[in-house]
């Protein structure tokens, strides 16, 4: 039977394709009816993935080919994701390594690279979007090369197929010249090159779970590969932790294989494919299920740390429970604790305060994408800015987290990129023409440094450049960066902002609200065009007089507000402000709303 199966995953860097390119599978292996109706990137099935158009949970899918079952698992491309990917490269046997063939591969592929080529997988390379007018396909290749030996990849693995594709047209081929028709020359590449599982087919039952999701209905879905034995509905199984201690015994109550998009019930799992298994209630992601008579669990593989570090807290604004209705404390620690269950590159933990909780991930995106997701599900929070995770030898020297960064930018931009960098205490490792006028800088750079940069990137680049990170290492700390030079405009007053009060205000900077919206005292209203923080009035009308004006009054022209999304709003504040979240808005607020508590604590500070 394991014969008939092979399990492969598909990695790329963002945006190169992979999603589209699963649509192709899905389309030509017969999965969908001729005539049938489906989505585009129809493996990107959340709301948010659809409208940021990027793949953030690890999804499963199966296509039958030639008397073949391939599952195939599409993967995150952004490294904030990576605990994602590390888990689904254990249950697979080979990667389709997927790159643009004008991009070439950026830090994402060499990421998830790394991880597959550790594990001894084979790649085959697809080489997408040779359609590009700006494509280069040869040198791509040779640079795929490069990559995979400077990753130390064995010989075996440097003797890699490479097919040349465009997933938006759905065809492959072994060489540019061959004929574009159909992607039947990777099929069979997969069918000659991914080993089938290797599996005993008549040990007792093994699984390690991947993936945990929570269904309403049958409870935990966990989700993982059989790697011995068989597993019947309604057969007593046990879980084992990581450690190998027993958790729990249950009644295996459902089981389901992925075939095409759907899941589909089965009697009976068997070594080599891919299920998922319902009836548990404390098993997790890296527990291992099987047979009673199992003591040893399966290896998981280590988890890459933290890097970033929040606050999410109970909103304690005057607005606070007027538009979400989820705002007390047990309520946000529960759903943080559902969130790390199934997602163990987020690490959650309570702190001195009992309404604050410290949240800490992979990066910016992560973090935003949770935040964000909550926020849509009715929950009200406030935010601080994200800080890096340090870690403190034994001789008490700190380290901190360092980041590769990518710039992809014209030739024009160079200058004023490698300034912005170098203040954020950045070091230049590469400076190379890409050709058509462009230069790839290369830079090692603390990630507290990179933090709000990306939209000041693209403000420097006027929207062209491109810019790529990935965790490189701890370093030793790299001494202070300096923060936002400009103060902010604080409200002094409770009420809705007036039009004529924000014209005279917006002369000292640029506003963060229009007029008619709900204020309060202490919330952030817009930015100073100098340095330190000035209070204002943004409620304060016209005084009214009995005397008959000589001419018209002067018309209130009010530019329109700076408005921030909720990345840039994390990416904004200071150390001694926050962002309040809720379901139709999102503000900035000082954390001491109080003025004269704000002055107080300035004042301790300098002492």
């Amino acid at each position: 039977m394991t014969q008939n199966i092979r399990n492969i995953a598909i990695i790329a860097h963002v945006d190169h394709g992979k999603t589209t390119f699963v649509d192709a599978f899905l389309k030509q292996s017969g999965a969908f009816r001729e005539n049938q109706q489906v989505a585009t990137c129809a493996m990107d099935s959340g709301d948010l993935e659809r409208e940021r158009g990027i793949t953030i949970f690890a999804k499963c899918t199966s296509v039958e080919w030639g008397g073949t079952r391939i599952n195939i698992v599409d993967t995150p491309g952004h490294a904030d994701f990576g605990g994602e990917v590390e888990r689904i490269l254990s249950m697979v046997d080979g990667v389709i390594v997927l790159v643009d063939a004008a991009e070439g591969p950026l830090p994402q592929t060499k990421f998830v690279v790394s991880k597959a080529l550790k594990l001894g997988l084979r790649p085959i390379v697809v080489i997408n979007k040779v359609d590009r007018a700006d494509a280069r396909p040869i040198e791509v290749q040779n640079e795929v090369f490069d990559l995979f030996a400077n990753l130390g990849a064995t010989d075996e693995q440097l003797d890699f197929p490479t097919l040349f594709a465009s997933g938006r047209e759905g065809w492959a081929a072994n060489s540019l010249t061959d004929e574009r028709k159909d992607i039947t020359p990777l099929f069979k590449k997969i069918l000659e090159h991914v080993p089938a599982p290797q599996c005993d087919e008549n040990g007792p039952f093994k699984m390690l779970v991947t993936t945990l999701e929570a269904d309403p209905f049958v409870g935990r879905i966990l989700t993982g590969r059989i790697v011995s034995g068989k597993i019947k509905t309604n057969q007593m199984i046990k879980a084992l932790s990581r450690e190998g201690k027993p958790m729990e015994t249950a009644r295996a109550s459902k089981i389901v294989a992925f075939r095409g998009l759907k899941r589909q019930p089965i009697e009976e799992g068997l070594a080599g494919d891919i299920v998922s298994i319902a009836g548990f209630s404390d098993a997790t992601v890296a527990d291992t299920l099987c047979d009673q008579s199992v003591t040893e669990p399966l290896h998981a593989l280590p988890i890459d740390p933290p890097t970033l570090a929040m606050t999410f807290s109970i909103n304690t604004s005057p607005l606070a429970g007027t538009e979400g209705d989820k705002v007390t404390s047990r309520m946000i620690w529960d759903r943080l604790e559902k969130e790390a269950e199934g997602n163990i590159a987020l690490q959650i933990s309570r702190t001195d305060s009992t309404d604050a909780f410290e949240v800490a991930g992979r990066g910016e995106l992560q973090l935003g994408i949770l935040i964000e997701t909550m926020r849509r599900e009715g929950y009200e929070l406030s935010v601080s800015r994200p800080r890096v995770v340090f870690h403190t030898d034994e001789q008490g020297h700190r380290f901190e987290p360092m980041e590769e960064v990518v710039v992809d930018v014209d030739d024009a931009y160079t200058g004023v990129v490698v300034e912005k960098m170098s203040l954020r205490k950045a070091e230049m490792t590469e400076m190379i023409p890409s050709g058509g006028g462009k230069t790839r800088l290369t830079f090692l750079a603390p990630s507290r440094g990179l933090i709000g940069y990306h939209s000041e990137f693209l403000t420097d680049t006027c929207g062209t450049g491109v810019m790529n990170r990935l965790f490189h290492s701890y370093a030793p700390y790299k001494g202070p960066i300096s923060g936002r030079r400009n103060g902010v405009l604080i409200s002094t007053e409770s009420g809705k902002s007036v039009a004529y009060a924000l014209w005279n205000i917006q002369e000292r900077g640029p506003l963060f609200i229009p007029a008619g919206v709900s204020v309060y005292p202490g919330m952030i209203i817009g930015a100073n065009a100098k340095p330190g923080d000035i209070e204002v009035n943004p409620i304060k009308g016209k005084k009214l007089t009995n005397m008959r004006a000589a001419g018209k009054d002067e018309a209130v022209a009010l530019i329109p507000p700076v408005q921030m999304s909720l990345e840039a709003a994390l990416a904004y504040i200071e150390e001694d402000e926050l962002v309040e979240v809720t379901p139709k808005n999102i503000r900035l607020r000082k954390k001491l709303l109080d003025s004269n508590e704000r002055r107080k604590y300035e004042r301790r500070k300098e002492d």
